[in-house]
């Protein structure tokens, strides 16, 4: 039977926006369900603060699926900065740098419970002052394709190049700040390099975007979702 799988939103993301996208894992017999985050969720992370109050949106709910479905192990699908946090909730050291949690909170250390882990559009890395603090905690601790029982995939999107011209100035930008070249390959906000990871499988898709928000295809689209759901355990 498949396991059931958890998403995890991006960055100010609410669950609502990747409904259509739960409904096509379910109609492809994978149990879903999304972190109920709505947008001012996000708000006491704004400025590089902890995700501590995301982490107890993520642990509560992987809970109640496993033991919902009376099962030992989910799949986890994290999209863009959803793929680190997943990261910072597989992790077993305790993520207290922002001195607001203690160190036996227990929002951490879920790798046993992990069967996949799925990042679509994660930036991996991150120059951006706001971001790094919380993504060098992730990088230096579990780098790569840290945990060996854990199947990691990283999707990234081929569909923008970035330069400093009407149209892809917003690519060149954000591509500059994740990775510190602008001139390069994504998905229009994470660059192709940042998105994978030593050790996963790593996938790149032609001409998907970033957001659900954008019109044409991203990494939820049904055309898309057959490319990377056979990695789900």
């Amino acid at each position: 039977m498949p396991l059931p799988t958890v998403i995890l939103p991006g960055y100010f993301a609410s669950a609502l926006e990747y409904r259509t996208l739960e409904q096509s894992l379910q109609e492809s017999g994978f149990p879903t369900v999304t972190v109920p985050l709505i947008q001012r969720d996000w708000f006491p992370t704004l400025g590089g603060r902890s995700m501590v109050p995301i982490l107890r949106k993520i642990h509560q709910t992987v809970k109640q699926q496993l033991e919902k479905h009376n099962t030992s192990k989910i799949n986890l699908i994290g999209h863009s900065a959803g793929g680190w946090i997943a990261r910072l909730y597989l992790g077993e050291t305790p993520y207290n740098i922002h001195n607001d949690v203690s160190d036996a909170a227990g929002l951490w250390h879920a790798y046993p419970y992990v069967a996949t882990l799925i990042t679509l559009g994660t930036p991996h890395v991150s120059q951006e002052r706001w971001t790094k603090r919380n993504l060098d905690f992730v990088k230096i601790n579990y780098p790569g394709a840290f945990y060996p029982d854990v199947r990691y995939v990283c999707v990234a999107g081929k569909a923008i190049y970035g330069e400093r011209r009407l149209g892809q100035w917003l690519a060149y930008s954000s591509y500059q700040q994740t990775c510190g070249v602008g001139n390069c390959w994504g998905d229009g906000i994470t660059p192709i390099e940042a998105a994978h990871l030593e050790g996963a499988i790593n996938l790149t898709l032609e001409g998907v975007l970033h957001s659900p928000r954008r019109q044409g295809l991203w990494y939820g689209s049904p055309e898309i979702i057959k490319d990377w759901i056979p990695y789900l355990a």
